[in-house]
């Protein structure tokens, strides 16, 4: 099972061609594909990274929790971990689901950060298909990080966020959704 996540901040919403070409693309035989075109919907609406409450959901979710800021600073992780109900929302459906990768999209850094885990492969192949650097992400706080809940706290789940850059061509998008098939598929021998 492969999750896509197209928004978690609503103001870095090219994610979403890519799941528009995925949800009419044939998938590979054994593929169950899931696409979540948008976890923060009132962001989405808005253009702004936060949700309704001003929390950015990105430091919302309960694996290394802390509070960082206060209402109206860019990286608010909210009153606790998991307050918002798009966090809760999200953590049932992922223990539901319990998908075997997921991939989160954000702007605007053009890589994807390398790991050592079991999804090491995986984020070099989407890196070399899409022609992203393999470089680590820097510039933030990051805790309460939802790729980072997925892959900790999900059984068997690996999980990595794809930066895109500012803006996404329709060519770049098709890229994107190509190598999403491919790495599926790889998710399956990992």
């Amino acid at each position: 099972m492969i999750l896509i996540v197209g928004v978690i901040h609503g103001d870095e919403n090219d994610g979403l061609p890519i799941l528009d070409l995925l949800s009419d693309m044939p998938l590979p035989a054994g593929i169950d594909l899931w696409l979540m075109p948008a976890m923060n919907p009132d962001g989405l609406a808005n253009d702004d990274r936060h949700n309704a409450n001003g929390v950015d959901l990105n430091r919302n979710f309960p694996h290394d929790w802390t509070q960082i800021g206060k209402q109206g600073d860019g990286q608010y992780s909210g009153t606790g971990p998991a307050s918002e109900p798009e966090t809760q929302a999200f953590i049932a459906f992922a223990e539901r689901i319990q998908p075997t990768l997921t991939i989160w999209y954000h702007q605007d850094l053009f890589r994807i950060s390398p790991s050592t885990g079991r999804d090491a492969p995986l984020r070099q192949r989407y890196a070399e298909l899409t022609g992203l650097d393999y470089e680590s992400i820097t510039g933030g706080i990051y805790t309460g990080v939802a790729a980072t809940w997925v892959r900790l706290t999900v059984p068997d789940a690996m999980s990595f966020i794809v930066e895109l850059g500012p803006s996404l061509s329709v060519e770049e998008a098709l890229v994107h959704a190509q190598a999403v098939l491919e790495v599926a598929q790889l998710a399956a021998s990992v």
